[in-house]
């Protein structure tokens, strides 16, 4: 990726966790790397193929000198988020506060935060048995338009599957969803929960009927295991109701540990092979070998 860089941009305004800081202000200065494609603006010497750095420089004083935050890790969490939400082609950046007159009241140079965002892709399934599955899909997917921090790029079409896991019930309605986020996966899970709230979701029996089930099949190429939380989701190579909706949207997506793209995990499923098979098959494509 390539980069654009700000260095010291100076900037007057009013933060600090003391009343002196916000009545008197002070300097501070930004530093920015923003992490985006310039070949198109390069080879056709287009401005409107490239960010203006002028036009984030403009953005960020102005932001700054108009809020007020006792933390200059807000200050920085604020800064990164404007520039992402308006200017499409940084997918990320680093953001940089320094502030040179910070009451520490012992000899510095300079006291700063910098931090690194960016927008992540993420691939979200829905499925509902209980009620009127379309709408309760519909609401999951419209829930994904009221942040400004999502952007719903792909839906799949909606497929009628067959309960799993051995609980008897009523057939499922399943779907995909591919969305770009500047959420953590933490925070977007959180939200996930969130929605399935309001359509009055409740875990009473694992794999059991629901009104609204959303869960993070991928983001990025991140692979994570912790208390609440796994990516890839566990067993979705298994999952016809999963991989039959990716492959509509996102054939071409690999699985990060596999190493399988979407559209082969299905073909093997359909066919019969194990997971095992497709681990042993994705082995011995990049040159691994199990035993």
């Amino acid at each position: 990726m390539d980069e654009i860089h700000v260095d010291n941009l100076e900037v007057f305004a009013h933060h600090g966790v003391f009343a002196q800081e916000k009545e008197k202000g002070q300097p501070f200065y930004v530093n920015l790397v923003l992490y985006t494609d310039t070949r198109r603006a390069g080879q056709q010497d287009e401005l409107t193929r490239s960010t203006h750095y002028g036009e984030v420089c403009h953005l960020v004083t102005k932001w700054m000198q108009e809020h007020t935050y006792d933390l200059i890790e807000t200050v920085a969490e604020t800064v990164a988020e404007q520039v992402l939400l308006t200017y499409p082609l940084v997918q990320a950046l680093d953001v940089e506060i320094r502030k040179p007159q910070a009451p520490i009241g012992l000899p510095f140079e300079s006291v700063s935060v910098k931090i690194h965002r960016g927008w992540h892709r993420a691939y979200v399934a829905l499925g509902s048995n209980l009620g009127d599955r379309e709408k309760y899909l519909q609401m999951g997917v419209e829930a994904m338009k009221e942040r400004k921090d999502i952007r719903l790029q792909k839906v799949s079409s909606f497929r009628q599957t067959a309960p799993y896991g051995g609980v008897a019930q009523e057939d499922f309605l399943n779907g995909v969803m591919e969305l770009r986020t500047l959420l953590t996966p933490q925070e977007l899970l959180d939200y996930l929960h969130e929605v399935e709230q309001r359509a009055e979701r409740k875990r009473e029996i694992h794999w059991g009927p629901r009104t609204l089930d959303l869960d993070i099949l991928l983001y990025d190429d991140l692979v994570m295991d912790s208390e609440h939380l796994t990516i890839p989701h566990v067993d979705m190579q298994n999952r016809d109701f999963v991989l039959g909706p990716l492959v509509e949207i996102a054939s071409w997506v690999r699985h990060p540990v596999l190493r399988m793209t979407m559209g082969q995990l299905y073909e093997r499923l359909i066919s019969g092979a194990t997971a095992a098979e497709a681990a042993a098959d994705s082995a011995r494509q990049s040159g691994r070998i199990i035993r």
